[in-house]
């Protein structure tokens, strides 16, 4: 889900089993996230998004676009329980609590 994020018709996190389904999740994150060993959303809940971004560059050997921490904020925060928002809206949280990514 893109720039498109239609609130009203947010999946039941309940009921989500693939990675690709959370909302600003695609292919590529759902992939990365498997690198990291997050198989399924419900892998999700009471992780930190910050120790998995780090993880990432860890595993890639680089490291990755902040915006990045971003997508994995919203994803965390989405299974946790918070509104349906674009991936973007957690860019200044990151720069806040991250200010060197």
């Amino acid at each position: 889900m893109g720039q498109g994020l239609d609130k009203s018709t947010a999946p039941d996190r309940n009921t989500l089993t693939r990675l690709e389904q959370l909302p600003n999740v695609g292919r590529a994150t759902a992939e990365e996230l498997r690198q990291i060993g997050i198989r399924v959303p419900r892998d999700l809940v009471g992780q930190d998004p910050k120790i998995l971004y780090d993880r990432l560059c860890a595993a890639t050997c680089q490291r990755q676009d902040p915006c990045v921490l971003d997508v994995f904020i919203s994803a965390v925060r989405f299974m946790e329980g918070a509104p349906l928002k674009p991936w973007w809206t957690y860019t200044a949280e990151r720069q806040r609590t991250h200010p060197d990514l």
